[in-house]
């Protein structure tokens, strides 16, 4: 349901912003209108220039700029409906990040916050690179830029994913990809009754007085409960 790719070294990573307003970066190089722009600046190992324009809002010229890039990812049983995601926003429980190089859309993902008594996580709903572009390290430059917004975000005590259990050679390069941006595999499996995969959950603390739970079944009750939300007619 989540696949990423496997990027094979983790490069040197800063990042530039302006102003900085509830939940949102706003800096002068965004190319679309009314998206946030995060850039990552050039690390030592060759050139990196890249924004990554984030929306807390339904924004159709973003959209426009992931949609390619999420169609192409994800097959239809394992992606949720365009009307579902503008729920989401009208609900104010997701953002749209696309990565940008230059004028072309390379990444594209779809968090959102879930909580609970005990702490606040940002969920990653949806990662993926364009297909054109795999291979250039590009999956984890992306996932550097998000933890860094993360970081800004109030009361955010780390970041989930859920990854499928199976073994498999391609679940095992999916697990190795988080791992390699600084992700912690849980051994606690997940079965959902409406899909027949089993999952993992990963997760990463933004801080080291983070109170986001280790264990994996607690892990699940903040996916399961954002999941529940997303879902809900009303």
């Amino acid at each position: 349901m989540f696949p990423c790719w496997l990027e094979k070294q983790r490069l040197p990573y800063k990042m530039n912003q302006t102003s900085l307003f509830p939940g949102r970066f706003f800096t002068d190089a965004s190319s679309v209108k009314g998206a946030p722009s995060v850039k990552g600046a050039s690390g030592a190992s060759g050139g990196f220039d890249m924004n990554m324009l984030t929306s807390d809002k339904w924004d159709e010229a973003l959209w426009q700029q992931a949609e390619p890039i999420y169609y192409e990812a994800f097959p239809a049983h394992g992606r949720k409906k365009r009307e579902l995601i503008e729920r989401m926003f009208a609900r104010n429980m997701c953002n749209l990040h696309v990565l940008m190089d230059g004028d072309e859309a390379v990444g594209m993902a779809l968090t959102g916050k879930t909580q609970n008594e005990d702490a606040s996580a940002l969920l990653i709903d949806y990662f993926a690179v364009k297909a054109a572009r795999r291979g250039e390290r590009i999956g984890q430059r992306f996932m550097a830029m998000l933890k860094e917004w993360a970081q800004t975000l109030p009361h955010m005590d780390g970041i989930i994913v859920e990854v499928e259990a199976e073994e498999s050679e391609m679940n095992r390069s999916r697990i190795r990809f988080w791992e390699s941006c600084g992700f912690t595999l849980t051994d606690y499996i997940h079965t959902y009754i409406w899909v027949p995969e089993t999952y993992k959950a990963m997760y990463v603390e933004l801080s080291p007085e983070s109170r986001l739970p280790k264990d994996g079944q607690h892990l699940f009750s903040f996916i399961t409960a954002f999941h529940k939300k997303a879902y809900a007619r009303k």
